[in-house]
């Protein structure tokens, strides 16, 4: 899975929401702290009298993290009321090394934590961070700052000076509320823009078996951290820095496990193959498992495996990492023919791809973090040249041993690793400023790059050897969380923007418009055209919630409109979890089989932040289905007109909201009225609408693979 921004420093200067009274700018430390406030740090060794380096006047903060998780806590009382202000600023300096990785949070004046900044400290220079409060879930009250450390060790000291709160200074002009109970109108046209959405959008990482069928999902992955040092040969893989570096094995025969559970639920499988040079060695027999920093052998280290103590994080106690490890501690060295060697067998024993055997090739996991995830394998960065070679070298060996299968690359983590190298960022301080590694690639993206090179090996070689384009995305502030308050559960709704709104700012450190699947298509576009696009990991949180349920859905709807070839949920929900039923939604939604429709159609909401609207025709019976969110805490009555499609009767009504968090719900019908029906969406709620109907013979579209019949055994 991806982890947290590495390059996390980040000035930002975007726009601001103006709400709630105005007020003065709040002085929290300039030379001393200010009036009310306290040091209230743990774990760490503060001097608010630091005489060098400054930022501006006499003295600055110096902290030394002395342990794991340790904070810089700046403490006020009473606590301010958190209306009166939009942002926190402050200046950081990393000292002469830098790279220290912490976090902003806000404290309220009950001590309880809201949202979180992460940030990297820049080496030898200041720079000013400032930090909107709505990226800190917007706290109802500011009772302390935190900054604190997110390695889980001691780190060297660095610097915080001038730290303010910034006051709302123009008087908010409200937008006049939309008059309540009155929903926007809904327009859908059954014939424009007519596209096959592709089933392998509704598509999770290691779903359990159980959920996997009931919810027909399309594929499945077997991807993460593990699966890069994975050895097909002893079913063994190791944690990486997940876990201690340590070798584990799996039940005998995994990964065969794992693609016999799709052939029986009608899934396709993503099998993810190692790129990193490196695989997990023959386990011992019994315990303990080897691992990669030992404390027999490198000596003590801030933390080791409590149920393994000789098992360390690979980190000194006084806070340096442990290099010069060998790597054969845990791993053996592989090239290409050992993934050859895979896919021969996996093709022995369940076909080509074509022929129902492993569909997709993910090529590897997250590969500019390897000197991170996996640096007792991997320590140096990651760069450019060595991801074309890698992915040349590899690639090829897969397409050796089965042709029909298709390839997905790069598979990096997120947003810094779309643009940049792990060589770019490994220098540590104002790195993006001068990124050495794009700007010996000609100061071309990373992804844009690493498919210009691509497509240079199909000229040079006659074939193709990567099919699909594979990123991952965690949008900040609500990725693999809980489903918070009321501004955080604001943000998750109006955050799915960016998987498609070239209009829309990520409100936290990426501070610009994202637009990931347009993004996506830009770049095959201009650098590889006929490749596919896949997200093979994302999470938009709380799917335990009904939030995330909203969230969820809504993701499902704009992957299907934008066109995306391949979507795999990280973090499956459980079977009676509400992002369970967003799923149910589009793909079970009465039990038995019915859901969304697969032909695309044209839907348009007249507020998107309001209600969101999605259409699609069903192969099977030509029946108009549209999903509609209500993301709103109101119930909202719309009118939905339906254009180039002859009703035939009533529509039904299927619903899942808070009336049953347990259950979709088959509603009373709705009556459509000269191509269009007026009706009442719940607040929080998902509803499908199917219309029967026509609208002439539906189009033959290219490219939809017939779903696997399911094994009766």
């Amino acid at each position: 899975m991806a982890r947290p921004p590495l390059v996390a420093l980040v000035v930002l200067a975007g726009t601001f929401s103006l709400a709630g009274p105005v007020a003065a700018d709040v002085a929290v430390y300039a030379d001393a702290l200010g009036a009310g406030w306290a040091n209230w740090s743990w774990s760490a060794t503060v001097n608010l009298a630091n005489a060098s380096p400054v930022h501006g006047g006499s003295a600055s903060i110096a902290t030394t993290y002395a342990a794991g998780w340790a904070g810089l806590y700046l403490h006020v009382a009473p606590a301010l009321d958190g209306a009166l202000f939009r942002a926190v600023r402050f200046a950081i300096h990393g000292g002469a090394a830098g790279g220290q990785h912490l976090r902003l949070m806000a404290y309220d004046a009950a001590g309880a934590s809201y949202g979180s900044f992460e940030l990297t400290a820049p080496s030898g220079s200041w720079s000013v961070v400032e930090v909107p409060l709505s990226s800190l879930d917007s706290p109802p009250t500011v009772g302390g700052l935190v900054w604190q450390d997110t390695t889980g060790g001691a780190q060297p000291t660095f610097f915080v000076d001038d730290v303010t709160l910034i006051a709302w200074t123009v008087p908010p002009t409200p937008t006049p509320p939309p008059t309540p109970g009155v929903g926007p109108a809904i327009a859908v046209n059954a014939t424009a823009g007519a596209h096959l959405i592709s089933e392998d959008i509704y598509g999770m990482n290691y779903a359990d078996e159980a959920l996997a069928a009931e919810l027909r999902l399309g594929v499945r992955r077997w991807g993460g951290n593990s699966t890069s040092r994975y050895n097909w040969t002893n079913d063994t893989t190791n944690t990486g820095s997940d876990w201690y570096f340590e070798n584990v094995p799996n039940e005998v025969g995994a990964a065969d496990r794992f693609v016999e559970q799709d052939r029986r639920t009608g899934a396709r499988t993503i099998m993810t193959v190692p790129l990193v040079g490196w695989v997990a060695k023959q386990r011992p027999a019994g315990h303990p498992y080897d691992c990669g920093f030992k404390v027999s052998v490198y000596g003590a280290q801030q933390s080791t495996d409590p149920w393994d103590p000789d098992c360390g994080n690979g980190v000194r106690t006084d806070g340096g990492e442990i290099t010069g490890n060998d790597p054969a501690d845990t791993s053996i060295a592989i090239d290409p023919s050992f993934v050859t060697g895979w896919i021969a067998h996996l093709v022995a024993r369940f076909g080509d791809a074509v022929h129902g055997g492993v569909a997709y090739v993910d090529l590897d996991n997250e590969p500019m973090l390897w000197p991170d995830t996996h640096r007792d394998v991997h320590p140096q960065p990651t760069s450019y040249d060595e991801m074309r070679d890698r992915t040349w070298a590899y690639a090829a060996a897969v397409k050796e041993a089965d042709p029909t299968v298709r390839t997905m690359g790069p598979v990096v983590w997120g947003w810094t690793a779309y643009f940049w190298s792990a060589l770019d960022w490994a220098g540590g301080g104002s790195w993006w400023l001068n990124p050495p590694d794009r700007l010996a690639h000609g100061n071309v993206p990373f992804v844009e790059w690493y498919l210009q090179q691509m497509r240079a090996y199909e000229v040079a070689h006659g074939r193709r050897i990567l099919d699909l384009v594979d990123v991952h995305f965690y949008p900040p502030g609500v990725a693999l969380a809980a489903a918070g308050n009321a501004a955080t559960q604001a943000l998750r709704l109006r955050s799915t923007r960016l998987l498609w709104d070239r209009t829309y700012s990520e409100e936290s450190w990426i501070g610009e418009p994202v637009y990931l699947v347009p993004r996506m298509h830009d770049w095959v576009a201009a650098d590889y055209p006929g490749t596919g696009l896949a997200v093979t990991e994302y999470n938009w949180g709380a799917l335990d919630h009904l939030n995330g349920a909203l969230a969820q859905a809504d993701v499902l709807g704009i992957f299907g409109r934008e066109r995306l070839d391949v979507a795999t949920l990280w973090g499956p929900p459980a079977a009676s979890d509400p992002g369970a039923f967003a799923f149910r939604m589009f793909r079970n939604v009465d039990g038995a089989g019915h859901g969304f429709g697969e032909l695309g159609a044209f839907a348009a909401s007249a507020d998107e932040g309001r209600l969101s609207a999605y259409a699609a025709r069903r192969v099977a019976d030509g029946r108009l289905t549209v999903m509609v969110v209500n993301k709103t805490a109101d119930a909202l009555t719309s009118t939905v007109t339906v254009e180039s499609f002859v009703p035939s009767g009533s529509a039904e009504v299927w619903r899942y909201s808070a009336a049953d968090l347990g259950a979709i719900v088959r509603e009373a019908d709705a009556t459509l009225a000269a191509g269009a029906l007026t009706t009442t969406f719940p607040a929080s709620s998902i509803t499908l609408l199917v219309i029967p109907g026509g609208a002439g013979p539906l189009p033959s579209l290219p490219g939809r693979r017939p779903r696997r019949a399911l094994s009766r055994r």
